[in-house]
């Protein structure tokens, strides 16, 4: 009997972890795991854009996964086979990036012994990702916007001109429409990186990604380790889906390995994330204000309009309503958008 039940048991295990590759590879598109309309939309968008030329602009927040969904992108189209190189922006300083991206000739500073590809030749016929592009300086973005528009530069110190065939997939934390209105940001750059607008939501406002998220990065994590994690219990789960992930969905990747690393049995339980900050979904202990009834939802659009950055179709989305009633209600209230 006690053979037979353990059998059972093991038998129920492996059906278990297959449901749960099954349901992972379901709700999987080229690395990004969600169930959330919104982000659904937005991968339906990549794939419709994944052949053409044309550039694409990520906004997000920190975490996300913008260079995820830059990937996603270009292994899905036709440059799949060919280079995709990702550049942090914010990570260099002007001179070093120029030559980061453009290459240099022997000669062209101090130690440049011989002539070196920049990043654009290297992603030639290919992808070129630049994260955190709200952080170049104006020269460089005077001299990004001649190789968006001609696809050809100078290396650093070179009079010969470079031709690239680069696909450009831009990404940034920042609002640069806001920036380009206070002359941080060039308003003709801006408009030609944006001709494809991608805007990931934060963890917080698609929660429903979280249990599939953290089932993931266990598996994966604790393989990665060699610790016998399998699973993460339901009240763990809660704990973390009532948290709202400022830093995104690398904060949660960061959390669940230190849970790992700490865990002392077969499963995450609550007690091995009780360093998590304890927090109400956001909203929860709202105090409504004493106001007529159209006033709170004047109020709640134009808060809505300014979570999106005045983008009505995801102002429209995150209030549960249609686009066409949204503008309905922007004329009735007199709201500028």
């Amino acid at each position: 009997m006690l053979v037979s039940r353990i059998t059972k048991f093991k038998k129920l295990q492996s059906e278990n972890a297959i449901l749960r590759k099954k349901l992972r590879r379901h709700y999987r598109h080229h690395d990004i795991i969600t169930k959330n309309p919104r982000m659904e939309e937005l991968l339906a968008l990549t794939q419709d854009v994944a052949s053409l030329r044309s550039t694409v602009l990520i906004r997000g927040e920190s975490g996300t996964g913008k260079e995820l969904v830059a990937r996603a992108i270009h292994f899905s189209g036709s440059r799949a086979q060919k280079p995709f190189v990702a550049v942090s922006c914010a990570a260099l300083t002007e001179t070093l990036l120029e030559s980061e991206l453009f290459g240099y000739e022997k000669g062209a500073f101090t130690g440049a012994v011989g002539q070196a590809k920049g990043k654009f030749e290297l992603a030639d016929a290919g992808t070129i990702f630049l994260d955190e592009i709200g952080d170049i300086s104006p020269k460089l973005q005077s001299d990004l916007l001649r190789v968006l528009q001609e696809l050809r530069f100078y290396r650093v110190g070179g009079t010969e001109e470079v031709e690239v065939d680069v696909r450009v997939i831009a990404a940034t934390n920042s609002n640069l429409a806001e920036a380009v209105q206070q002359g941080r940001f060039r308003e003709d750059l801006y408009y030609r990186l944006n001709v494809i607008e991608i805007c990931l939501p934060p963890l917080r406002e698609r929660r429903e990604d979280i249990p599939l998220l953290a089932e993931h990065f266990v598996q994966r994590i604790s393989s990665e380790l060699g610790k016998d994690i399998g699973s993460i219990s339901s009240a763990a789960l809660k704990l973390l889906i009532a948290y709202d992930w400022p830093g995104n969905v690398r904060e949660l990747e960061n959390v669940i390995e230190r849970a790992i690393v700490t865990c002392r049995n077969g499963t995450l339980e609550e007690q091995d994330f009780s360093w998590l900050p304890r927090q109400p979904i956001a909203g929860q202990n709202w105090d409504v204000p004493d106001v007529p009834l159209n006033e709170l939802e004047r109020r709640a659009i134009i808060a809505a309009l300014e979570r999106k950055h005045g983008n009505v179709k995801e102002a429209s989305a995150s209030l549960g309503i249609d686009r066409s009633t949204l503008y309905d209600k922007l004329k009735r209230y007199a709201i500028a958008h």
